[in-house]
């Protein structure tokens, strides 16, 4: 299995270049917290409009269809699921009434209002249930897809740079705002290394062609370990080699080898996608709330 095109994972995508690519990464940055923190404390329908405007987000920028494909349908299929197991689940309410007045002097009054809205022998679908699905498996999905189309469309460079743009005031606090932006720049590099390992090793291990029903469980664990830990070492060495290359070079420390990331501009562009984000949560405080 080719780990790296299946599942492209926080990789970015240079080829083909979108008018996303393109926008400033602290507008992008806006949209992406937008998108994480919009969700709290907000009604189902909105949840799901969250959803389907992602999704609608991904055919207007018209990433190509093998990039996002598979991720996007395994991430459907677990976010459905989870929708499924805790819809169906029990909600959690175990209430016992027992009436103060004689059953025959309660008079109940007819209303349309119908807690349980779905029952099949066992199966039973409560209002709370059926809310706590759509709000458990739209969060995972906005949570994960999110993130991923933002650094799918966004340069780590791009990314270290607005992210030093904007902490900047807590340089008064004395906070070491270079080596922060620095750590992160070496992470966001670090993955697609991760990723190439663990698809080796799992390369390796297919082409020995290993029985694992004859092993047991016992010996198949100790085989796993042992690929765990190889994966650490490989790891640690690649860390070690980048860590050999920036000495190398002259890096000794980041207030010594001052290094421009990328040359933050505003365009017009930008502006328009910072005007439709003040709409977006001006629809949001309207028309996204819990009732």
């Amino acid at each position: 299995m080719d780990l790296m095109r299946s599942l492209p994972i926080g990789l970015y995508l240079e080829n083909p270049v979108t008018w996303l690519h393109r926008l400033d990464p602290r507008v992008k940055l806006a949209w992406l917290m937008s998108f994480l923190l919009a969700p709290v404390l907000a009604n189902a329908v909105w949840r799901l409009g969250i959803v389907v405007f992602l999704i609608l987000l991904t055919f207007a920028v018209r990433i190509p269809w093998r990039v996002w494909k598979q991720q996007m349908g395994l991430l459907v299929f677990f976010s459905g699921l989870i929708f499924l197991l805790t819809t169906f689940s029990p909600d959690g309410f175990t209430v016992l009434e027992q009436p103060r007045s004689p059953t025959s002097e309660i008079v109940v009054p007819p209303t349309p209002y119908q807690y349980v809205l779905f029952e099949w022998g066992k199966l039973l679908v409560t209002r709370r249930s059926l809310e706590l699905g759509i709000r458990i498996s739209t969060l995972i999905f906005t949570l994960v897809y999110s993130t991923n189309l933002y650094l799918l469309t966004t340069a780590p460079e791009e990314i270290t740079a607005g992210l030093e743009e904007l902490m900047t005031p807590l340089r008064r606090f004395k906070l070491p705002i270079t080596e922060i932006t620095l750590i992160l720049t070496l992470a966001l590099r670090f993955i697609p290394l991760v990723m190439e390992e663990i698809q080796n090793l799992f390369r390796s291990i297919r082409t020995r062609a290993i029985n694992w029903k004859k092993l047991g469980i016992k010996r198949s664990a100790q085989i796993w370990i042992l690929v765990v830990e190889r994966l650490l070492e490989n790891l640690l060495l690649r860390a070690e080699q980048m860590a050999i290359a920036m000495e190398v070079r002259g890096f000794t420390t980041p207030n010594e080898h001052q290094v421009q990331w990328h040359q933050l501009r505003i365009m017009r562009a930008d502006w328009l996608v910072l005007g439709t984000l003040v709409i977006f949560w001006g629809a949001r405080i309207v028309w996204g709330g819990m009732a």
